[in-house]
Order: C-alpha cells, then structure tokens, then sequence
C-alpha cells in the first residue's frame, strides 16, 4: 500500500484537479486505487467521478449527559476534563456540558463517583462509499452542518479507505487547504505529500507554511505548480534553495479551465496530462 495526500496551504489551488485526474490515470493502468475526499467540510470529489453508491453510514461520538438530581456539583467532571466542555458554578447548582468542545473522551463519566453522567451519540458527519470498478472506490467524508471539527470523519474516511484497498492498493487523499488540523490528520498517515501551489505571493506564503508543518512531521513532499506563467519565478527559486522536487507544472489554460469548471476529467481531453500524472506517480513510488 502506498498512501499519497495531495494538499496546499490554501484552497483554490488545484488540489481537486490533481487529486481525481491522478485517481483517473492510475486506473487507465489497472491499479488497485482508492480516493479518499477528505476536505470533509466541503467535499467536492464526486462532482468530477460518478460511481455506484455502496453504503452511507453516520459516525457518531459520544457525548455526556449530566442528571442534575444525581449531581453534587463536586466540579470533578470539570477537573478532569481537558477541553473544558464542562461548565460549573456550583454555588448556583448549575452545570451544563458544551458539545462543541467535547471530544468524547469519557474522562468526565470516570470522575463522576455518583453516577450522575451518562452518555448519548451525537452524530458528526457521514462517510460514503462509491464504486467504480473492482480496481476502483471513491470515499466521501461529509460534516455534518455545525460540527466544530471534521476531524473525527476523516479519520474515519480513511480508515475505511485502508480497508477497501487492501495491503497492495494505492490510496490518494485530498486534503483539506490549509495547515490546520484536518490537514494535518490527513497528510500525518502519508507516505508522501504533493503540494499544490501557484506562481503568485499568495501561492509561495502558503506554501511555505506547509512545507515548514511537513518539515515538523518528517514528511516527504514535492510540488506541482498549477497555473504556471501567471505570476513570477519566486516560487521556483524557493524549491531550488529548499531542494523540493518540482514534479510537474500545468498551463495556465483557459481549456483546462474550461473542462474543470464543468466537471470534467482533463486527462480525458489530453492524454499526454496521463502520461505526465502516471511519470510522476511512478517518480515518487
């Protein structure tokens, strides 16, 4: 198994259109591939592939549930709970849980001696599976609206990709943008991340916040710049001075520009772009 991530420091970069072109040129080779859309707040993988839906299934975390005529407002949930998702002001007898910042750890049930704290599922999101050929999956992690992180089903959406591909399958997963903590769970069980970027100011600052958080995890990375010759030559400086691989540019073209905004599959109008996307797989295997 070999787990690729495809991410940048800020959306709007290309990741999508490298992510499902590479996931469409690795199958042209009958490789075992899975994608995993992993930009769970905003999933937009299947707007480019169409496959057979397999499952649905929630996921859930479970979250306290305080009986107020149990509890001796003892402020020991409180204590023991790192993410402060429990407020107290026990000379008022009040004592109320925050969902949002809970993360179902059970530590505050552990502290409770009087059996005050119980537990409910509350549903984060959902992980979706979609075929398209025995060779061939599509997982979706979806938010659901108002949860405080996606963190959780990504997780999950990968861990299901783990077990559709197999020990012998290629996994591609595209990042959500930016360096925050989806990214980071997603590129954290990479084997190697490529960078999207673009040659502009906004491009090379972005990128160097993520070749800097790659940098801290100990992760293998290279790039590919999208839209090239639309901006300047300071972002190929940064990658000889950094010996970052450059491992592929692409045009900044009003036809690839054209196709991605109806939701096509490039490689489909361009075979040279496969050539080029299965060069670069086989450069960084």
């Amino acid at each position: 198994m070999i787990k690729i991530a495809i991410a940048s420091g800020k959306g709007g970069t290309g990741k999508t259109l490298v992510s499902t072109n590479l996931f469409y040129a690795l199958q042209q080779l009958d490789y075992k591939v899975t994608l995993v859309d992993c930009d769970a707040e905003e999933p937009n993988v299947l707007v480019f592939i169409n496959g057979d839906h397999i499952t649905t299934y929630d996921i859930t975390q479970k979250v306290p549930v305080i009986d107020e005529s149990k509890c001796t407002f003892c402020g020991k949930c409180h204590e023991y709970c790192s993410y402060n998702a429990i407020f107290i002001l026990p000379p008022a007898k009040i004592i109320k849980v925050i969902e949002d910042l809970c993360h179902g750890c059970g530590a505050c049930s552990v502290a409770c001696n009087y059996g005050a704290i119980s537990e409910k599922d509350e549903s984060l999101g959902t992980v979706s599976r979609y075929s398209f050929s025995s060779q061939a999956a599509v997982i979706e992690a979806r938010m659901k609206v108002g949860v405080f992180s996606p963190v959780s089903v990504t997780k999950v959406a990968i861990k299901e990709a783990e077990k559709v591909s197999g020990k012998s399958g290629i996994i591609i997963m595209d990042s959500p943008p930016g360096t925050s903590c989806p990214f980071i769970q997603t590129v954290a069980g990479a084997d190697y991340v490529i960078l999207v970027t673009e040659p502009t100011p906004f491009g090379l600052s972005d990128l160097k916040q993520s070749v800097e958080t790659l940098k801290t995890m100990h992760k293998s990375c290279g790039v590919i710049v999208n839209r090239a010759g639309l901006g300047d030559d300071a972002i190929y400086l940064y990658l000889l001075q950094e010996n970052i691989p450059l491992l592929m540019e692409i045009p900044f073209d009003k036809a690839i520009a054209s196709h991605y905004s109806k939701g096509e599959i490039v490689a489909k109008f361009y075979p040279e772009w496969q050539d080029e996307l299965t060069d670069m797989f086989h450069s960084i295997r």
